[in-house]
């Protein structure tokens, strides 16, 4: 055996997976999808190579500004109203620190266009940008990445290889809507998690449109309302839902914000949930159990979306020169709680079909 130090992507090959499995494995990452059996597996192909954790990376950050910046592509308000951030700076700030990186956070309302974060590495603030929220419309977004400044999406822009972490939002939404579905629903109502110009609502909303049409449920155009990150647009919207001459039965809120917006109109209407109208949402955020009646949605690995974007983006800084795994999606789950009508069999919260491990778009090592 040679004295140069065993790497993650050498165990990746010889497990036959890709070194970001390798690494959520070896830094046991929470809420990824992955096997038993592909855990074991990597952990002792790791003890045979005598793998041995890099404690040099700090090192990395030196003669830099020694700070990754996350920017959200939201306003202030909205970002206060977004409780499923909280995790994902989590798992962001854990990963970077590890190359010895501070996360600068900033928000930046996408409606002002005089502010360039892409300055953000030219001024030297930062080393590299994590974006959260790419938007369709942001024209800065191809120019950063073409002036080759280090920079991870979490969401994707189609059309384009900018290196990004996701999550399956199309899979997710159709496994909401799905359910519903198998409830014996026919009208049901979409509430998106954000306007369209952001590619995470376009993708639920596909998600929600292909689930209908796979039953053979025709799309009604006035059931579809859009979001806007808060509680506030989910209720202004429900509140247009219950005022058509027929109004649904069920409703898929995008976003577990947007549903509790959703679920104080209904309330206020005097309606139940889930007698009157079933209520799905999206993210699982901590509230999502706690409110009544519980939430039935999608679950997120929030944490392991931070930390994926952050290793990616310390690996991009690191490894300019080097190939390194740039498209990973991660898997959702349907997690079965009161407000949908239906009740959860013991430890099934999903179908055994949906059961899978890190689904990831990697490019090999």
């Amino acid at each position: 055996m040679s004295n140069r130090r065993v790497t993650m992507r050498q165990i990746a090959e010889v497990a036959g997976v890709s070194r970001t499995t390798v690494s959520f494995v070896l830094n046991n990452v929470p809420g990824i999808n992955i096997s038993q059996e592909t855990r074991q597996r990597i952990l002792d192909i790791a003890q045979q190579l005598h793998y041995v954790p890099d404690t040099a990376a700090q090192s990395l950050a030196s003669r830099r500004a020694g700070t990754v910046a996350l920017v959200l592509r939201q306003s202030p308000h909205q970002v206060l109203s977004d409780a499923f951030l909280a995790p994902v700076l989590r798992g962001v700030s854990d990963a970077v620190k590890r190359y010895g990186y501070h996360v600068l956070v900033e928000p930046l309302d996408p409606v002002d266009r005089s502010v360039s974060y892409g300055d953000l590495v030219r001024s030297r603030r930062a080393d590299g940008i994590l974006l959260s929220g790419p938007r369709l419309d942001d024209e800065e977004l191809p120019r950063i990445y073409a002036e080759h400044i280090p920079i991870v999406m979490m969401g994707q822009l189609p059309g384009t290889d900018i290196p990004f972490v996701d999550v399956d939002n199309v899979r997710g939404a159709w496994m909401a809507v799905r359910h519903l579905i198998e409830l014996g629903h026919q009208r049901i109502a979409i509430i998106t998690n954000a306007p369209l110009a952001y590619t995470s609502s376009r993708d639920r909303l596909a998600g929600y449109r292909q689930a209908l049409d796979e039953a053979g449920i025709s799309c009604d155009e006035s059931l579809i309302q859009y979001g806007d990150f808060t509680d506030e647009s989910g209720a202004l919207a429900m509140h247009t839902l219950l005022g058509l001459a027929s109004p649904p039965t069920a409703v898929f809120a995008a976003s577990d914000v947007v549903a509790l917006g959703a679920l104080s109109a209904i309330q206020a209407a005097r309606l139940d949930v889930p007698g009157d109208i079933a209520l799905v949402g999206f993210d699982d955020i901590p509230l999502a159990q706690y409110i009544d009646p519980p939430l039935t949605t999608i679950r997120l690995p929030a944490y392991g979306l931070g930390w994926g974007a952050g290793q990616m983006l310390g690996r991009l800084i690191a490894e300019r020169s080097e190939v390194v795994e740039t498209q990973i999606l991660l898997e959702t789950k349907l997690i079965i709680r009161e407000s949908s009508g239906a009740v959860a069999a013991p430890h099934q919260t999903q179908p055994d079909d949906l059961e899978k491990e890190v689904t990831t778009e990697d490019q090999p090592d």
